[in-house]
C-alpha cells in the first residue's frame, strides 16, 4: 500500500484531480459571485414586470394587469405605490435567497461529485499514460546475459514515451552486439592463445624427446622461436586493441598524409619482394588525434594490403584534403557479404596456418577500433573482378588547416 501511495501514479492522481477539482470549484465560486451580484435586479424587474400592484374593483374582480412603469421626475410617490414598491422588494429578495441557497447546495453536491469523478479520471489516465513507463521498466528488469534478443515493442501512438521505447529497442539492439562481439573476442582469442601454446607444447615434448640430434635441436628451436614470435605479436596486437578501445586520452595535430607517405616507404621492399607495385598520392590532411595510434592504422593498412595481394598487382594508398586516408589493393576476389565480418577479431577469408608472417586475424579490427577513437568512419568495400581485393576509406573529421 506504501509503494502504491508512493508511486509516480498516484502522485500524478494527485496532480490531476487536484487541478480538476480546483478548476471545478473555481468555476461554481465564479458562478455564485456572479449571481449574487445580478440576480436580485433581475428578480425584482421580473416580478415588478409581471405582478404590479393588485387592486380590487368595486364589484370585486382583479383589474388588468399593467406593467411597472417609471414615475415622470420630481413625482412624489403615494402611499400605495410605495407599499407596492416595499412588497415587491421583500418578495424578490425572498426569491434571491431562495435561488442562491439551492444554487449553491447544488453546486457543492455536484463539486462532491466531480471530484470522486475527478480522481477517477486522473487515476485511470495516469495509469494509461505510465503503462509504456511500466512496460519499459518491466522489460529492463527482465533482461539479462541469457534474453538479450526481446524488445518492448510498444505499440502506441508517434510520441515522447514511443520515442523511448523506440530508443531502449536501439540500445538493447546495440548491447546485443556488443554482448556478442565480446563473446566471440572472447572465445576467439582463448583459441588463438591457445594454439600457440599447444605447438610449443608438443614440440618440446615430441621433438625434444630422448636424446635427439643437435639439427633437430636446431630445427625445434627455430619453430619455437616462430611459434613465441607469433604469440608476442598476438599479444601486442590485443594490447593495441584495448588501448585503442579506451579512447584517446590526449590529442594533437597529426599530419596523415606525412605519415602515409613514411608508412608507404616502409612496406615498399616487402610489396617489391611480393610482385606489389606500390604508389602513393598524399594531399594535405591533418587530424586532431594520437601520432602513434595513426601510424598503427596506416601501418595495419598497409600491411593487410601487401599480405592479402598477388603477384602483378597493385597497393594504391592516397589522402585528400576532405579529411579522406584510402587503401586499395587487388587480390583474390571477395563477396561484398564477407566484407564485414573482415573488420570483426579473429575474422579470416582461410583458416589460420601458424605459419611464418601470418597474420593474427586483428588487422582491421585494430583499424576500426582506431578509427572509432579518432571519431572516424571507417567504410570498407570489395573491388569488383578482375581485379579484386579490397578498397578501404577512412573519414577524419579535418583539423584547422588540413
Amino acid at each position: 500500500m506504501r509503494a502504491v501511495l508512493h508511486s509516480e501514479r498516484a502522485r500524478l492522481t494527485a496532480l490531476y484531480g487536484t487541478l480538476l477539482l480546483l478548476a471545478g470549484g473555481g468555476l461554481v465560486a465564479l458562478v455564485n459571485v456572479l449571481l449574487r451580484k445580478g440576480l436580485g435586479g433581475r428578480v425584482a424587474g421580473a416580478v415588478t414586470t409581471v405582478m404590479p400592484g393588485i387592486r380590487l374593483d368595486a364589484d370585486g374582480t382583479v383589474p388588468p394587469h399593467e406593467p411597472a412603469r417609471k414615475l415622470p421626475p420630481g413625482t412624489t410617490p403615494a402611499p400605495a405605490e410605495v407599499a407596492q414598491w416595499q412588497a415587491t422588494k421583500d418578495l424578490s429578495d425572498a426569491v434571491s435567497r431562495a435561488t442562491l441557497q439551492e444554487l449553491t447546495l447544488v453546486s457543492l453536491i455536484a463539486l462532491a461529485l466531480f471530484a470522486v469523478l475527478s480522481a477517477w479520471l486522473a487515476w485511470w489516465m495516469a495509469g494509461r499514460v505510465l503503462r509504456p513507463v511500466a512496460v519499459i521498466t518491466e522489460t529492463a528488469r527482465r533482461l539479462s546475459g541469457v534474453n538479450l534478443h526481446e524488445r518492448i515493442a510498444l505499440q502506441a501512438p508517434p510520441g515522447e514515451l514511443k520515442r523511448l521505447a523506440d530508443t531502449f529497442d536501439g540500445m538493447l539492439d546495440r548491447m546485443e552486439d556488443l554482448v556478442g562481439a565480446q563473446r566471440r573476442f572472447a572465445a576467439n582469442a582463448a583459441h588463438e592463445l591457445r594454439t600457440p601454446l599447444a605447438v610449443q607444447r608438443a614440440a618440446a615434448e615430441i621433438g625434444l624427446a630422448g636424446e635427439p640430434e643437435p639439427a633437430k635441436v636446431a630445427r625445434i628451436r627455430e619453430r619455437l622461436i616462430a611459434v613465441a614470435d607469433s604469440s608476442e605479436h598476438m599479444v601486442e596486437s590485443l594490447l593495441l586493441l584495448a588501448v585503442s578501445e579506451e579512447g584517446l586520452e590526449s590529442a594533437r595535430p597529426v599530419d596523415v598524409a606525412e605519415l602515409a607517405a613514411a608508412e608507404l616507404a616502409a612496406v615498399r621492399e616487402e610489396a617489391a619482394a611480393a610482385g606489389v607495385d606500390a604508389v602513393g598520392d598524399f594531399g594535405p590532411l591533418t587530424v586532431s588525434g594520437d601520432g602513434a595510434l595513426l601510424g598503427h592504422l596506416v601501418r595495419n593498412l598497409l600491411a593487410n594490403a601487401v599480405r592479402h595481394n598477388r603477384a602483378g598487382g597493385r597497393l594504391r594508398v592516397s589522402t585528400a584534403p576532405g579529411g579522406v586516408l584510402t587503401v586499395s589493393n587487388t587480390g583474390p576476389p571477395i563477396e561484398p557479404s564477407e566484407v564485414p565480418g573482415l573488420l570483426e577479431p579473429f575474422r579470416r577469408r582461410a583458416e589460420r596456418r601458424h605459419t611464418a608472417g601470418e597474420g593474427a586475424g586483428l588487422g582491421l579490427s585494430i583499424v576500426a577500433s582506431i578509427a572509432r577513437a579518432h571519431g572516424a568512419g571507417l567504410r570498407a568495400e570489395a573491388n569488383p573482378a578482375p581485379d579484386g581485393g579490397l578498397t578501404i576509406r577512412v573519414r577524419f573529421r579535418p583539423s584547422a588547416g588540413s
